[in-house]
């Protein structure tokens, strides 16, 4: 048996037992039936109060933007949340105070653009347990999960303070008799991923990195997808090697067209960077940043009337346009 010789004091948030995820798994149906619904009854049927949530995409690009707004106009409180490579989606979380335990790797900020104001008050108001971990560290915790494993071995934050508040374990290994560190499985019971294509049944086709979405939908016990557009069946049968994420995973598929707005959607459009620019700045300010709330969210009855205030369809052609012409600068 490996003798455990340190480990964090941070709280394990989830459990890492791959057999008791294996008979929640085990129940899931694989039947291939449409599954197409709008968002708003996907997030009342799977996203629950209490949850651990998983979201998809890298930084502000191909994030469920329109999930995240729902989730919160619907009131979803007390949630797990990993916040594996969160930024404008934990923002929108943190504004409706939807979680109030996280497993925190990359958090606050917006990348280049700055720190959320917003973010960084909840985490700090004592509402929110946190525990830390690495990009590196959560990935490999839903690459363990989805393959049906409690825990992978690494080296990673060792000699780290991180290390002291994850709740990671450290043993010798019984083949070199080195220090490695075990990574938790981490399963969500629902995470929600943005793809740019996706038929009734849920077979799912997406463009550039994955980061670490595939291991995300295998991991998750419930998921729903939010797609760009709705193709045909016939068509991923046309091409099966272009299916990244299999209907057998997948519980709702949602179809929101410009579902990753503020944030880019590779190929198809870039990111909203005076919306975003203005978010950080209104959000400095308790008041104004409820009006701003209430008129981009809580107001809206869904993602298309969000749009619709902030620029509309004029407003998305010029990102798209933008989007093209970095891709036709980026392969000149």
């Amino acid at each position: 048996m490996a003798e455990v010789i340190d480990q964090g004091i941070g709280e394990l948030f989830s459990d890492p037992d791959p057999d008791r995820a294996r008979e929640f798994f085990k129940g899931k149906s694989r039947k291939k039936v449409n599954k197409v619904m709008p968002l708003s009854d996907a997030i009342a049927k799977f996203v629950h109060d209490g949850d651990y949530l998983g979201i998809g995409g890298f930084g502000a690009n191909r994030t469920p933007i329109a999930a995240c707004h729902e989730i919160v106009r619907q009131g979803r409180k007390k949630m797990g949340f990993a916040g594996h490579t969160a930024t404008h989606d934990m923002e929108i979380l943190s504004a409706g105070e939807v979680y109030d335990r996280i497993d925190a790797a990359y958090i606050v900020g917006l990348e280049a653009r700055g720190l959320s104001t917003c973010s960084r008050k909840y985490i700090e108001s004592g509402k929110v347990k946190v525990t830390e971990w690495t990009n590196y560290a959560l990935s490999l915790r839903l690459k363990a999960a989805a393959m049906g494993v409690p825990f992978l071995p690494t080296r990673n934050m060792m000699g780290t303070d991180t290390l002291r508040y994850s709740a990671a374990k450290t043993t010798i290994c019984p083949y070199t008799w080195k220090k490695l560190v075990l990574m938790p499985a981490l399963s969500p019971d629902v995470s929600v991923i943005h793809v740019h294509e996706a038929d009734v049944y849920g077979n799912c086709r997406f463009k550039g990195i994955a980061v670490a979405d595939l291991d995300l939908a295998n991991a998750s016990k419930r998921l729903i997808i939010t797609t760009e557009r709705l193709i045909p069946a016939d068509e991923i049968k046309r091409d099966p090697g272009l299916t990244r994420i299999p209907y057998h995973l997948v519980d709702a598929v949602c179809e929101v067209p410009f579902g990753a707005y503020p944030g880019t959607m590779p190929y198809e459009y870039f990111s909203d960077e005076e919306h975003l620019k203005n978010w950080l700045a209104v959000e400095k300010d308790e008041e104004s940043f409820k009006a701003f709330l209430n008129h981009n969210i809580y107001s809206c009855k869904d993602h298309t009337e969000y749009i619709s205030k902030n620029g509309g369809m004029a407003k998305m052609q010029e990102l798209r346009n933008k989007e093209f012409l970095l891709c036709k600068e980026g392969n000149s």
